[in-house]
């Protein structure tokens, strides 16, 4: 058994924002490389989260954008792999280390997201300017979108809260690759932005119904770090249900979110993920402990 405490650490993703916050800015790696996945299919690392590349016959699908004035390092590594224009834009959801760039891309280019993450789109500063909305989802979908057709296709799925509330998993299904975004950023306590409808509560759920609802994927393109095998989302589903279960008993019987971080017990698989950042337990605990309290 792996046994944690509540200790507080700052990662590659910020300092955990307190209930209500919003997440502090990030520090990231500068852009580097364009690394191969799958046939037509390419990581991009650095400046924010992992971006996603598809090359089909039309033109270039680019989910993800990283952090602001990062459009022209992006061009500039998808340039090394095709000459094809960039057509189409997916942001998983819409935190700006995701979304920054949007705005450097021409308005032909389409932008894709869930539906909440549009809403939350248009509540953010950085998609405002003179003109009016720039970079914002040009086209929405509420549980499931499929782009293209054939072994071209990128099929678009939602089930539920969790990051935020319009985490959006991305398939590409003739490479059997999901980009998850960063309802699976990383082997480890998840950022819950309870001002994007994030929550600790559902996320489990969500994942479960995720791991469950989505076939034919092997490999999966995480938010922040590796490319992992599809068995990792099953298993972390199970890891943040055994999160709120234990959150749900400790507050039943009485313990401060510091107290249930101090005795939290997980099964020895889990020993490898990352337990001290963002604030640690307590941050995640005293979030779902609000939630719960609802």
């Amino acid at each position: 058994m792996v046994v944690v405490g509540g200790l507080v650490a700052m990662t590659v993703f910020g300092q955990a924002p307190q209930p209500g916050a919003a997440p502090a800015a990030p520090r990231f790696p500068p852009i580097e490389s364009i690394e191969p996945i799958a046939t037509n299919l390419y990581r991009i690392t650095g400046e924010g989260g992992n971006s996603a590349v598809f090359v089909r016959g039309g033109g270039v699908l680019l989910v993800d954008t990283k952090l602001a004035d990062n459009g022209q390092r992006l061009v500039d590594q998808i340039k090394k792999v095709t000459d094809k224009p960039i057509t189409h834009i997916v942001n998983t959801h819409t935190h700006g280390d995701h979304t920054g760039s949007n705005a450097f891309f021409a308005p032909s280019v389409e932008v894709v997201t869930q539906a909440n993450t549009a809403a939350n789109m248009l509540k953010m500063p950085a998609f405002q300017s003179a003109e009016g909305k720039v970079g914002v989802a040009d086209r929405t979908f509420t549980d499931k979108l499929t782009l293209f057709s054939g072994r071209e296709a990128v099929d678009l799925y939602y089930f539920g809260a969790g990051h935020t509330d319009g985490d959006a998993f991305v398939v590409f299904r003739d490479a059997r690759v999901m980009h998850s975004g960063d309802i699976f950023a990383t082997k480890g306590l998840p950022l819950l932005d309870a001002n994007n409808g994030g929550s600790g509560v559902a996320i489990g759920d969500t994942l479960t119904k995720a791991a469950a609802g989505i076939t034919n994927v092997d490999r999966i393109i995480t938010g922040h770090t590796d490319t992992l095998p599809w068995q990792d989302l099953v298993d972390y589903a199970e890891f943040n249900r055994l999160f709120l279960e234990h959150a749900r008993t400790s507050r039943a019987a009485g313990k401060t979110p510091e107290q249930a971080a101090a005795d939290l017990k997980l099964p020895a698989k889990f020993s490898d993920y990352n337990l001290a950042g963002r604030g640690g337990p307590v941050t995640n605990l005293t979030l779902i402990y609000a939630e719960l309290a609802k």
